[in-house]
């Protein structure tokens, strides 16, 4: 496996929570007016792996793992079982690899999941869905039939469809989608960690690419300058090309400018969370508080008919206090006028979009945390 695939050593989605016991029954009978399925939409590193895996372990769900990702264009199913979790990862200990979920839709001795292109893995922020949306629509509506024809639920972990996520609420509105959020200074640092610590810069060269390829649309450009980003100077040719050109990029990019790129990402999603989700997963609150845990799990229950274990969530905002020590090669001092500016920007936003208050007023506290826990960082 590559870098680029996210699952190689060191290079797979945060976490650092306990391990997955061996699947548990759900006994809730779906009611009418509930989701027919959830979407997760999640960023790197934002602990979504760990989400997802409180749902695979519940008998009556089928959940796949990040339906866009580039190694399902060229999947075998001789090559599931070496996909598992690597001790660099974070990810909890699964009892099956990643992957072992699409084994049905690949046809014996060729490579690649039925339905799949190698174009659904870059994320694109256009207001109205692109000349690839059917395709796309169709693979997932695919795997979802299959899957309810077996009387199973469909759980989805995403990793690349938040700027999309307007089009999967209008494509598949009998589908609960939810949002994981993470504060942007915990999610940034644990991408940063792999890349000063293993050399691994696929999460830090994930935003230059994902914004270079979209900057063309109005509100991409709009949240590049706001946030100061220097892009990669390379030219936008080829997908894999530019991919390649941003991670060497990255290799020496100033800590402060992968700080504003991440952060211009995580905007983005955010204002799209705000506008589409059905329901927003706090890490930050999940980790610390067991009453908001059991909320939650009550929340799922009464939209989807499904009960899955949000407890054992670590405190993954005092894990970033505790690892502050150990981010090299940036200065959090020079990163409070980048969230301010970010903050303002997110503030100007209210009234101007469908977005719900509650949500916009959660995003701000995301980056009011991610001011107080970046002051810490020094050289």
């Amino acid at each position: 496996m590559t870098q680029q695939s996210g699952i190689a050593p060191g290079a797979a989605g945060d976490n650092g929570h306990t391990s997955i016991k061996p699947a548990v029954q759900d006994a809730v009978v779906q009611e009418k007016g509930q989701s027919r399925g959830i979407f997760l939409h999640t960023g790197w590193r934002s602990a979504g792996t760990w989400v997802w895996s409180r749902f695979r372990v519940l008998q009556t769900v089928t959940a796949f793992y990040e339906p866009l990702h580039p190694i399902l264009g060229d999947l075998r199913a001789a090559d599931i079982p070496a996909l598992e979790p690597t001790w660099t990862s974070g990810h909890p200990t699964l009892s099956a690899p990643y992957f072992t979920e699409y084994r049905p839709f690949i046809q014996d001795n060729l490579h690649g999941v039925t339905g799949y292109r190698k174009s659904f893995s870059t994320d694109r922020f256009g207001p109205v869905p692109d000349t690839g949306f059917p395709a796309l629509q169709a693979y997932l509506k695919n795997l979802c039939d299959q899957t309810t024809n077996q009387g199973k639920t469909p759980v989805f972990k995403f990793c690349r469809s938040l700027g999309r996520l307007t089009w999967f609420k209008g494509a598949f509105p009998e589908v609960m989608h939810a949002v994981v959020l993470r504060n942007p200074a915990s999610q940034f640092a644990s991408g940063w960690l792999l890349h000063q610590q293993w050399s691994n810069p696929f999460f830090v060269a994930a935003p230059f690419r994902v914004l270079g390829l979209n900057q063309a649309e109005p509100i991409v450009r709009q949240v590049i300058d706001i946030c100061g980003v220097r892009l990669s100077p390379a030219p936008v040719t080829a997908i894999d090309e530019y991919a390649a050109a941003c991670e060497q990029y990255v290799r020496t990019v100033e800590g402060d400018n992968a700080y504003r790129a991440f952060l211009a990402l995580w905007i983005l999603c955010a204002l799209r969370s705000a506008d589409d989700a059905d329901l927003l997963i706090d890490l930050d609150r999940l980790g610390q508080s067991p009453e908001y845990a059991s909320e939650l799990r009550a929340q799922v229950r009464a939209q989807a008919g499904i009960t899955p274990g949000f407890n054992g969530a670590r405190d993954l905002v005092a894990e970033t206090r505790r690892n502050a020590a150990r981010m090299k090669g940036i200065d959090g001092r020079l990163l409070r006028p980048i969230n301010a500016s970010a903050l303002n920007f997110i503030a100007s936003q209210k009234g101007s979009t469908r977005s719900r208050t509650d949500f916009i007023e959660i995003i701000k506290e995301k980056l009011a945390l991610a001011s107080e826990l970046s002051e810490q960082w020094r050289y």
